[in-house]
């Protein structure tokens, strides 16, 4: 089996990619780099089993009706606050990213993440992914909440000054997932690059997306909504010790 991951850019300098070969309960980087346009992620993503992209896969469902509404609605909306805001702000998934997580995701409809949406749409579109919620072989991702789920620190690892702590990220990562093999230039790239870290975690979530470990809608009403507005695949804690490389789980409904 394989599994890429993609932490999505708006810019393809900065997307960063990661193919894994999955194989007698090793895991294998054969693709670690940054810097892909659609055409290298489409070319990429044609003999995968299993894809983590790291954006929004949808908006608000509130926030596309607004959008989509008349410039003067025949009834007035509800008195701007705080509710009404956050119906704008936010998707289900991010509030049940929220509840996990104790932190939030960034709002696809207000912060500067809808760009990479807007690239995310187009790919999804030519990966034929008509189920936003995980469609079986695509999943949205969320790698700093996966290596929060797992024990990691989340948090301070970007950019140039993050460098350290990504080492520092990988060296653990080695260490509780010793089936994961990696090359001296691919522990240099992720030292080098966040968009590299990213791709790699969102690969490995990929394929606990696939086994069923990770947290999923809990019920029809968010299932329904996930379809529409994309779902967050968290890993659940124990994957990547209990569940990965070769274990499958039913998914399990967050609580």
């Amino acid at each position: 089996m394989r599994t890429l991951g993609i932490d999505l850019a708006s810019d393809p300098a900065n997307t960063g990619v990661c193919r894994l070969w999955w194989s007698a309960g090793k895991a294998r980087v054969e693709r670690l780099f940054v810097g892909a346009d659609d055409a290298t992620l489409l070319a990429l993503a044609a003999d995968v089993d299993l894809i983590g992209i790291d954006a929004p896969f949808g908006w608000p469902t509130a926030f596309l009706a607004e959008l989509a509404g008349p410039d003067v609605p025949a009834d007035p909306p509800p008195d701007w606050g705080p509710a009404r805001r956050d119906t704008l702000r936010w998707r289900v998934t991010d509030w049940y990213t929220r509840h996990t997580l104790g932190r939030w995701p960034l709002s696809v409809s207000t912060d500067l993440i809808g760009v990479p949406a807007l690239r995310c749409r187009g790919l999804l579109a030519r990966l034929k992914v008509h189920d936003r919620g995980g469609d079986g072989r695509v999943f949205e991702t969320y790698p700093a909440g996966a290596l929060q789920q797992w024990g990691f620190r989340s948090t301070g690892y970007k950019g140039a000054k993050g460098r350290g702590i990504r080492q520092h990220i990988l060296s653990q990562l080695e260490g509780r997932a010793p089936w994961l093999v990696l090359s001296e230039a691919d522990r240099a790239a992720v030292a080098d690059r966040d968009d590299a870290l990213d791709a790699l975690v969102a690969a490995i979530n990929a394929r606990a997306c696939g086994l069923g470990w990770t947290l999923a809608p809990e019920d029809d009403g968010d299932r329904a909504a996930a379809v529409r507005e994309g779902w967050i695949h968290l890993p659940l804690p124990q994957a990547l010790e209990d569940g990965l490389p070769d274990r499958p789980r039913l998914h399990l409904a967050v609580r």
